[in-house]
């Protein structure tokens, strides 16, 4: 279960108990600042929550400021700026040199047929654009805007911010083995939709995997091609049985964009596939765009340690 599912699920839970909560979302940032656009978190009027804005003595300032307008029942929506850097007005306390501002919503029990709605999208992958304003808080229907997020303030305390809630990014694993299901569950962990393929029936390990959204069998990789279209935003990760197999999910996937192709294997033996394929007539620039062998140099053995450098990996892709 994804952590943006879990924070609207916390949510639903009090509202459906005819409480209030107090949801604190990054509307923007700039430099070192600790939080991102986007970053959430829930506040119940009994100290709970979950979710996160960044961390340190600023969420905690936030958190207290939440918990008194939640004890007042306030129903405005409100934007707090923050300067991180020393002196400064409205500083946090923290030096990082960098500022963001959050929103505070109160969230009241007839906001629970909009929370779970967007509960109902997240769960089945849909994308759901909604609204905080000083004024509301909505899913917007019937739209056709694609920015992720967008943030316009008109004053003080007027203000418009929108999402597109849902997975950013999808990691695609080929090969559901043991490496496949600690880096299954490591990605779980942040904005990946994670779809798994294996050619092999009643694997133990993709029994064992509860973490991945979608789980399919294929007849043969040779058809791996028709499951994974190219895109900006997806990544791409093969650790088949062995070398045969990588060679036929890399011949199928090669003319293909991603943002991410990695091929788990030793030195030795992706520097042997590499020169075959070359020698076949394969793009040698399409191949040296493939990373392998895969992750950062860790000196990595398990598969959790395998895991850990695969995500690292995909991370500073992802973030560069």
């Amino acid at each position: 279960m994804s952590k943006e599912i879990e924070l609207w699920q916390f949510i639903a839970s009090r509202l459906n108990n005819s409480e209030s909560v107090m949801l604190l979302v990054v509307a923007e940032s700039s430099g070192s600042s600790p939080g991102r656009a986007g970053y959430k978190m829930a506040v119940a009027a009994d100290g709970e929550l979950t979710g996160s804005i960044g961390g340190g003595v600023m969420e905690v300032r936030l958190v207290e400021q939440a918990k008194l307008k939640s004890a007042i029942s306030n129903p405005k929506s409100e934007i707090f700026q923050q300067v991180h850097q020393k002196n400064s007005p409205h500083s946090s306390g923290m030096i990082c040199s960098g500022k963001q501002t959050v929103i505070i919503s109160t969230l009241f029990p007839a906001d629970l047929v909009t929370v779970q709605q967007i509960i109902e999208c997240l769960a089945k992958h849909d994308p759901v654009l909604f609204e905080i304003s000083n004024l509301r808080f909505e899913i917007m229907q019937n739209t056709e805007e694609n920015t992720a997020i967008s943030f316009t303030k008109t004053n003080e305390t007027e203000f418009v911010y929108r999402e597109r809630l849902g997975y950013k990014h999808k990691l695609f694993i080929i090969g559901g083995g043991h490496c496949a299901l600690a880096l299954s569950e490591l990605m779980s962990k942040m904005d990946f939709c994670i779809h798994i393929f294996d050619d092999r029936n009643e694997l133990n390990t993709i029994d064992k995997n509860r973490f991945a959204d979608q789980i399919e069998i294929v007849k043969s990789y040779e058809e791996i091609a028709d499951h994974i279209p190219s895109a900006a935003n997806s990544y791409v990760v093969v650790m088949t049985l062995g070398y045969a197999f990588d060679k036929i999910v890399i011949q199928q996937l090669l003319d293909k964009d991603f943002k991410y192709f990695g091929v788990l294997g030793s030195k030795a033996k992706m520097a042997t596939l590499m020169k075959e394929l070359k020698a076949e007539g394969f793009d040698d620039a399409k191949l040296n765009q493939i990373h392998t062998p895969i992750g950062l140099p860790i000196n990595s053995r398990t598969p959790e340690e395998i895991a850990v450098s695969i995500a690292a990996e995909i991370i500073a892709v992802k973030n560069a």
